[in-house]
């Protein structure tokens, strides 16, 4: 083995056996107390923190925190020792000690302090925010976490492909990254959103089971639990594989690593389904947060011949909870978080000794009274929480209603990790700014149709082999059967306006391939950061990412993006256009 001449321990790994011991230790100085002649130091590195005890407080003059030393010295046992510290039995008495790196002597934040300083600071200098230990404790537990999955898959006999980064563009729901090249002026690759056509190709190209920790890339706005432009995903394909296949090797996947990363109390395989429509009846929402028991209902048969304006002619759902004794202020503060969505406010009731009293129990008829005592089976003192709007607007309220109910009334454990399919989706859905039919998940999944039910069928009714996995929450998984029929490809395309020429352009590869012999085939993809996010209980998702973009996309460390020189555009073949 190399020696290194720099350090014969790590710091935190010191221990009351080692007193005695002449040792050579490097890293940060954390920490600098001067008491009258003498000076106390903490020094670390990834591995902990170490006391220093220097009786010449001229050794370390001039010195500062955050300067990288090596000390050699002596391990001693501590006069004082210090119970929360893994080193806390003992202190190196230094003999020696040389500076490596100098740092200035004012930080843009202490380091100690680092997970609460504001965080665009943070990812400014965010190699001073990950010498914090709790924010790099998150990347080594990424880093373990991505060692436990490539193992986890190769047991489970999968093989580890790696597919192109400059592909081609390709309609998968989000905007693409463009990347120039000299080589083809006036042509573009893509960044992939998704390696979806290769790990296709591999299925065509006779690989039984394939997976990837795989880099992908969409150009969309940041989310808390979304990061803009990069992310990651262990992606996986199946051949000969049914749906069935899919969801037993993902729950066999999730509990294997569960066990191996957390305590926390989760879902046990198998986990739930809940088909796609029940989903949003009962959640109004594709991702419920299973930890919160609200449910959603629909009021609007009960007030379809309602006199109260607010509710005429508009989709009405509604929420039941126990809130206990609220006052007048905290019900109108719920109504405040729904107008903050665009929304047009919250009416509520309360149900008390057989009488209801809120904003709107004054419209209510004796027939609107009986209807909402049976839907929500009142027995006394309930609060119903009640939105409208035009249906689409109204659905969203719903779902911004329950989870903030389940957050305020301190409904879900935090410590819990629930886990449930949603199953089911439907394959086509009307676009929104034209009303003609569009794709409604994925359009290389396989509908749960015949070729002849294509036509048959009314196309909103049709559903596919689609399946996304919720955890807590948060969509951590999406895939489906594949479509490896030509045919059946062509026919679901031709009714999004897509003739067979444009897919030969858009999806030649596929389409060709698909020519010579594909097998059946699924497959899925994890969300990578989301199941770190979730595991490390985190509720943004750059904590949990090395060098994350802020949430306006930008990465602030290396001032990315960026102007490019003229020349480099002119070799490109680009013009700028002012917008």
């Amino acid at each position: 083995m190399k020696t290194n001449y720099y350090r014969t321990n790590n710091c935190g790994e010191l221990r009351i056996s080692d007193v005695g011991k002449k040792v050579v230790l490097s890293g940060w100085l954390a920490s600098i107390r001067k008491l009258g002649g003498i000076v106390f130091c903490t020094l670390r590195d990834q591995f902990g923190l170490t006391q220093l005890l220097f009786e010449d407080e001229n050794m370390i003059k001039d010195m500062c925190k955050e300067t990288v030393v090596r000390i050699e010295g002596e391990v001693v046992e501590r006069s004082s020792k210090n119970p929360n510290m893994p080193t806390g039995d003992i202190e190196v008495k230094v003999a020696k000690i040389d500076v490596l790196g100098k740092c200035q002597p004012v930080l843009p934040f202490e380091i100690a302090n680092a997970p609460s300083t504001k965080e665009e600071l943070r990812l400014k200098y965010r190699y001073l925010d990950l010498r914090n230990p709790e924010t790099q404790s998150y990347i080594l537990y990424r880093a373990k976490m991505l060692n436990i999955v490539r193992n986890t898959m190769t047991d489970m006999g999968f093989t580890e492909v790696q597919t192109p980064i400059l592909a081609n563009s390709s309609p998968e729901g989000a905007r693409d990254f463009i990347v120039p090249t000299v080589n083809a002026p006036g042509e573009f690759f893509a960044l992939p959103q998704a390696p979806q056509q290769f790990k296709q190709l591999l299925m065509v190209s006779g690989f039984d089971k394939y997976f990837q920790i795989a880099p992908c890339f969409r150009n969309e706005p940041a989310r808390a639990d979304r990061t803009p432009g990069e992310f990651y995903q262990i992606d996986m394909e199946m051949s000969f594989a049914t749906q069935e296949d899919v969801l037993a090797n993902c729950e066999e996947f999730l509990m294997r690593i569960f066990k191996q990363l957390t305590d926390r109390e989760y879902s046990k395989a198998p986990f739930k389904r809940i088909p796609y429509r029940e989903a949003m009846e009962k959640y109004c929402s594709d991702k419920p947060d299973l930890r919160n028991p609200l449910i959603v209902h629909d009021l609007t048969k009960i007030f379809k011949d309602t006199e109260f304006n607010a509710f005429k002619g508009k989709t009405i759902k509604a929420v039941c909870a126990h809130v206990g004794d609220q006052s007048r202020k905290w019900y109108d503060e719920i109504g405040k978080v729904i107008v903050s969505y665009e929304g047009k406010g919250c009416a509520w009731l309360k149900y008390i000794d057989g009488q209801f009293n809120g904003s709107i129990a004054k419209f209510l008829t004796e027939n609107d009274t009986k209807a909402l005592i049976k839907e929500f089976d009142l027995k006394g003192d309930e609060s119903i929480f009640i939105v409208a709007d035009e249906e689409e607007m109204a659905i969203k309220l719903a779902n911004v209603l329950r989870n903030t109910l389940g957050e305020r009334l301190n409904l879900i454990d935090k410590n819990k990790i629930e886990i449930a399919w949603v199953v089911d989706f439907p394959f086509f859905e009307k676009n929104k700014e034209t009303g003609a039919i569009d794709f409604g998940h994925n359009p290389f999944s396989m509908p749960q149709a015949t070729i002849e039910e294509l036509d048959s069928k009314d196309p909103f009714e049709i559903v596919a082999y689609q399946y996304d996995l919720v955890i807590n929450g948060h969509e951590c998984l999406s895939g489906a059967v594949r479509n490896h029929d030509q045919d059946i490809m062509l026919k679901v395309f031709n009714k999004v306006g897509y003739d067979e020429e444009v897919v030969k352009r858009k999806f030649g590869a596929l389409y060709n391939a698909f020519s010579y012999g594909a097998p059946p085939h699924a497959g899925c993809a994890f969300g990578f950061d989301s199941l770190l996010m979730i595991l490390l209980n985190k509720d943004l998702m750059r904590e949990v990412i090395a060098f994350p973009l802020n949430n306006n996309a930008r990465d602030l460390l290396m001032n990315a993006p960026s102007k490019i020189d003229e020349k480099t555009l002119r070799e490109l073949g680009i013009q700028l256009i002012k917008k």
